[in-house]
């Protein structure tokens, strides 16, 4: 793939994640594991690198410590090569407006000097919690050609789905007209409606999708951006100026007339794994016949670590759409039905999974270390025999004991178990990384 050395990307790796807890309680979100072996980071790194953008800065600030080790333990250009994916971790210097990231643009601001550093024409910024395959080329094309001095990248949706985006209105040559950031009401709403023959005017089916997404995919010229960021704006919070801290709560909304804001259409498979309930259902459904992301794709691979891990091995189990990644053994008698196991899973004897996500554990336990755990009366990882899940998340290297039963019978949406032993959250069950769950457990 030809490198294009003009651009520099920047991934975001996102705010707290609290909507992903507990999967966020000890890692960033773009470090949650997804699709039995890839972490989120990979998916953003993976277009930039087939799109031969190879010029890469990741900018974290919470719970990065397994997010670095992955980056470096999988991103390493041969001294003959250029480019690079390194690390701009949130830190506090002598300027009093360095410090924590207050949003998506005050990160990108505070690491201007790094940035202006690699005299790049265009910076292209993306978010580190996405799945979705993008060929960022098409959207350099369109941003060039419009002569734009940002190109937002968005999406059609349905008028249900627009409480969570950025909505934008487009004139007939694809200029950003007006910017709402997550409106709420139908009022709020109506003027981003898009009419049906302006979307399949762009090849693009409209399918009752009447409205255009921000995607947090963005494309500036540099300069631009520099004034952009160093811009004032008024901070409705303090009643003051101050320089905007998120693109779209009020960077966009306060440049939009006054810049040249373009927008790129994207009508392929996008979903934003901000939450619980979005990460399990689509998780699931990677294992499915038709998924609705096929990472089985060749000519764009999705990159992670390789780890050199043995085959999956079964005893004589039952699975059903199923993603099974490498190094997992399952029991004989199991029925695993609309499951995915993470790397080195292991499920026992005569156990029964359905609709749950297994993320696996970090390494092999010895025949030693097993009968210590034993003496100690702790559970194998991760499934123990005869055990019964169903709507759950277990996180790595979990220990669940026989005769388990997670079924949450009561149907309850949120709840807290003792010692945060398991959480359920939008009526998913989920274990936390490392906990226990004793033999006999009703859950």
């Amino acid at each position: 793939m030809p490198q294009d050395p003009h651009i520099l990307s920047l991934i975001l790796g996102g705010g707290r994640g609290s909507r992903l807890f507990p999967l966020t309680k000890d890692r960033a979100k773009p470090a949650v594991p997804v699709a039995g072996k890839y972490r989120l980071i990979d998916i953003p790194i993976s277009n930039c690198l087939n799109s031969g953008l190879r010029n890469i800065y990741v900018l974290t600030q919470f719970l990065s410590v397994s997010l670095h080790r992955h980056i470096a333990n999988t991103y390493k250009f041969d001294m003959f090569s250029s480019g690079f994916v390194e690390i701009l971790a949130a830190q506090q210097s002598y300027e009093d407006h360095i410090g924590w990231y207050q949003g998506t643009a005050d990160a990108v601001r505070q690491n201007l000097a790094y940035i202006e550093r690699e005299e790049a024409d265009e910076i292209l910024i993306l978010s580190g919690d996405q799945l979705y395959r993008m060929d960022y080329r098409r959207m350099i094309e369109t941003h060039r050609q419009s002569g734009a001095d940002v190109t937002i990248a968005c999406i059609p949706v349905r008028e249900d789905q627009t409480d969570g985006f950025g909505l934008m209105q487009i004139d007939d040559h694809g200029r950003v007209q007006s910017f709402v950031e997550k409106p709420k009401t139908d009022a709020s709403r109506k003027p981003y409606y898009t009419p049906k023959e302006w979307i399949e005017g762009k090849g693009i089916p409209c399918q009752g999708r009447h409205y255009l997404a921000n995607m947090g995919i963005y494309l500036f010229k540099t300069d631009k951006l520099i004034e952009m960021l160093n811009f004032p704006v008024l901070d409705t919070l303090h009643n003051q100026m101050r320089p905007p801290h998120d693109f779209g709560s009020n960077l966009f909304p306060n440049h939009v007339g006054a810049r040249h804001i373009h927008a790129h259409l994207f009508d392929g498979f996008w979903e934003d794994l901000g939450t619980i309930k979005s990460y399990h259902e689509c998780s699931l459904a990677l294992g499915e016949e038709v998924p609705p992301f096929d990472f089985f794709q060749t000519d764009e691979v999705i990159f992670t670590r390789m780890r050199n891990l043995p085959a999956s091995r079964f005893g004589g189990a039952k699975l059903t759409d199923c993603l099974i990644a490498d190094g997992c053994r399952v029991g004989s008698d199991s029925v695993i039905d609309h499951c995915m196991l993470g790397v080195r899973s292991r499920i026992g004897k005569h156990c029964h999974l359905k609709d749950t996500v297994v993320i696996g554990s970090d390494g092999f336990e010895t025949d030693a270390e097993i009968a210590e755990n034993r003496k100690l009366k702790r559970p194998d990882m991760n499934v123990g025999n005869n055990t019964i899940i169903r709507g759950a998340i277990l996180d790595k290297d979990c220990r669940i004991g026989s005769g388990v039963q997670m079924l949450n019978q009561a149907g309850v949406k949120e709840a807290d178990g003792p010692d945060g032993m398991w959480h359920i959250r939008d009526g998913i069950i989920c274990i936390p990384r490392g906990a226990i769950v004793p033999d006999g457990t009703l859950i």
